[in-house]
């Protein structure tokens, strides 16, 4: 038998005995006025033991949760008189109650993380930062059960240290005002007597003491921060954003549609890398390399001599063509129209209230940085002696590689080369990690692994690029190393998807010294806020997200907080964050995936579709893929979905609205689905998970009942 259950035993037996024995009659206000006396005569002859004794039971009785409490603090006024009674109830109260919450961590906390560990990530990041304030509120306010707050706190991972500290100072002006009350025991006819209505209004008030102080500290903060900035006395905006990609675009937006005063400065194109660089231009290319692969397979469809061949210039011009018809979405001339002062030049951040551009000074009182992000460009030796290809500068490419090395098995790098190979391209696509989206849960990465290689790309993993030759007859090589081994991979272009960098330099931070973090990302609070209260980065350039439609989320919140957070700010919220990899088939997912359950502890079950099994997969011939959904062992919560299969991307929408609004597998599975369609499998993986939680006993009992009804 483990420790654990030791415990609970010990502790069970301990409880049992206190209502067993009904030692609870000792603890009422009539018994202790009627042995009043004696116990002054026991003190008066042995006051070390009776101060012991009392101690222990104390400590014994608030560490087992007990009721109680109360009368002990009582009565240590009445026996021990003010100060004696004050220094013994207030250490035997502390002391117990961080036993209290040494049992609850011990005893619940690992269950709690194994079944909600992802969704106590917020919370233990904000008891990190602010758990001594919020615990000594609520020690000072009596309306809160002390034995609930050891109990909760015990599930949070504020240090042991800390909560006995605050514990004995944020209890003591209650502990006071009872060990004094105790001192007139004779003249107390009720508890309810002791905590007056006025009393507690004064606790409250009180309690609100740490909230206030905080505000104080943050004040303080900024003051400081600011020194040596001279604020001005009034300002030509609201708002200066820096950046016009999704996160300075969304957040200028907002700032126009409520009337405040929004200046978005661009140093290149509007729109930004998604625009430009990434999103728009390579699913435009992606869409290229899917027909040609259906041209290729097209005798699956029962289409004969079926023929086509890639004129890439034409290709890549229809690319561009493709940009500049969603331009106007981002354009100068639309966000003018918006009411939004559009500015193209390089901007600088001089002061927290100046941003210095073509020549002038805009005063602001908010800015909003957007700089987005780069492809980073590893420092391989040899890459000076050409020029690598990335998501920036190959939209240029008029010719087709005929030899195509992909550097990186993320989905940037997946999604270029699987497109480049049913363009024509003989692709080699390296991973110095163990598989290529490692990311994703193993066996959903295997399914893209098993579609490439059947594609015939060469997909290496566990290989790392060392160094690029160029020989004198201009041949290039990529030299690798696999288990020991040299790998010489020639080729005639080389692509680098190994991430994206931040934009977090060049524009005035370093000189506000405005921290960043290891990966350069621009460091942020749950309010999106820098070192700089009214100084704001969303997207790639603050992470945690390298997403679109994220840089979007945080805008929202950057612009009202920024225009309105002297009333109310908002947290950013990223519990329910979708993506998907273009890669066909695509891959989508919302939630935590097997890996990151599995990282954090948390308790899952599994439940798996395969779309092999969907009519209109069947018909359309992509009855490939599967929906894998992690739920709360027992029930219909969802706690994450991945989906791999045509057209996932879309999809994953279900989910992502059922978490959001906390709607379970029943309801999905009770939910009208047309048919044929592809996003019936969402339909039938809840079936999925509901036959696997039938109820057995009763449906034995069903049994009988027809059988007895047939006769």
């Amino acid at each position: 038998m483990n420790s654990k259950k030791w415990l609970i035993i010990i502790l069970v037996l301990l409880v049992g005995a206190f209502f067993i024995f009904d030692l609870g009659r000792f603890l009422n206000l009539e018994y202790l006025k009627g042995a009043q006396s004696k116990l002054d005569d026991l003190y008066a002859a042995n006051p070390f033991k009776v101060i012991a004794i009392f101690f222990v039971a104390y400590v014994a009785a608030t560490a087992l949760s007990l009721p109680g409490a109360v009368l002990f603090t009582l009565g240590a006024g009445a026996i021990f008189g003010l100060f004696t009674g004050l220094l013994v109830a207030s250490f035997a109260s502390s002391i117990g109650a961080t036993l209290a919450f040494l049992a609850s961590r011990y005893l619940l906390r690992d269950t709690i993380e194994s079944r909600y560990g992802s969704k106590l990530q917020t919370i233990h990041s904000n008891m990190e930062k602010d758990g001594p304030f919020y615990l000594f509120t609520m020690r000072l306010v009596p309306v809160f059960p002390f034995f609930l707050v050891n109990l909760v706190m015990g599930l949070t991972k504020i240090k042991t240290g800390v909560y006995y500290i605050v514990s004995q100072i944020g209890m003591l002006a209650g502990t006071f005002v009872f060990v004094n009350a105790g001192t007139q025991l004779a003249k107390i006819d009720s508890l309810a007597g002791i905590l007056s209505p006025k009393l507690i209004l004064s606790f409250a008030l009180l309690g609100i003491f740490p909230l206030i102080a905080k505000k104080i500290v943050d004040i303080v903060k900024a003051r400081k921060v600011y020194k040596d900035y001279p604020k001005p006395e009034k300002f030509d905006r609201d708002i200066v954003v820096i950046g016009a990609g999704s996160g300075g675009l969304v957040s200028a937006y907002i700032a126009a549609a409520v009337k405040s005063k929004v200046s978005l400065i661009e140093r290149h194109k509007m729109g930004g890398d998604c625009l430009n660089t990434g999103c728009v231009p390579s699913k435009a290319l992606i869409r290229s390399a899917k027909l040609m692969d259906n041209i290729k397979h097209s005798q699956h469809y029962g289409v004969e001599e079926a023929t086509g061949s890639i004129d890439f210039a034409k290709t890549m011009q229809r690319v561009h063509d493709i940009i500049a018809k969603i331009e106007p979405h981002d354009s100068v001339e639309r966000y003018t129209g918006l009411g939004v002062d559009v500015i193209e030049g390089e901007g600088r951040i001089s002061s927290p209230w100046t941003v210095e551009v073509n020549g002038q000074t805009l005063t602001t009182r908010n800015i909003i940085v957007a700089t987005g992000g780069r492809p980073f460009v590893p420092p391989i030796p040899g890459f000076d002696k050409i020029v690598p290809l990335t998501s920036d500068n190959l939209w240029q490419l008029t010719e087709l590689p005929k030899r195509l090395v992909v550097l990186g098995g993320g989905p940037i790098g997946s999604e270029l080369t699987q497109a480049f190979n049913r363009l024509g391209s003989k692709v080699t696509q390296v991973e110095m990690a163990e598989a290529i989206m490692n990311k994703e849960d193993p066996d959903i990465a295997q399914m893209v692994h098993d579609k490439f290689i059947s594609e015939g790309i060469e997909v290496r993993v566990n290989t790392k690029a060392i160094s690029v030759e160029v020989d004198a007859s201009g041949e290039k090589v990529l030299i690798c190393e696999s288990a020991g081994e040299t790998i010489r991979l020639p080729f005639d272009e080389i692509i680098v998807a190994t991430g994206r960098a931040a934009n977090s330099s060049g524009f005035g931070l370093e000189e506000l010294n405005i921290a960043t973090r290891s990966n350069g990302t621009i460091e942020t609070n749950e309010f999106l806020q820098t070192d700089f209260p009214n100084i704001y980065a969303v997207g790639d350039v603050a992470g945690p997200y390298q997403f679109t439609h994220t840089s979007a989320h945080q805008a929202w919140y950057a612009a009202v907080n920024s225009l309105f957070g002297t009333f109310k700010k908002f947290r950013a919220d990223y519990r329910v964050i979708p993506w998907a990899t273009f890669t066909d088939p695509e891959v989508a997912r919302v939630g935590i995936n097997e890996l990151e359950a599995k990282a954090a502890n948390q308790a899952y079950e599994v439940t798996t579709y395969g779309i092999d099994d969907l009519d209109r997969a069947i018909a359309d011939g992509t009855n490939h893929g599967v929906v894998k959904v992690l739920t709360v062992p027992g029930k219909d919560k969802i706690l994450g979905v991945t989906i791999v299969g045509s057209g996932a991307g879309d999809l994953i929408a279900e989910y992502v609205l059922a978490m959001k609004y906390n709607i379970g597998l029943n309801k999905i599975l009770g939910t009208i689905h047309i048919y044929p369609t592809n996003a019936e499998a969402n339909k039938y993986a809840a079936g999925e998970w509901k036959r696997a939680h039938q109820p057995e006993t009763l449906l034995k009992w069903v049994e009988k009942y027809h059988r007895w009804r047939r006769g």
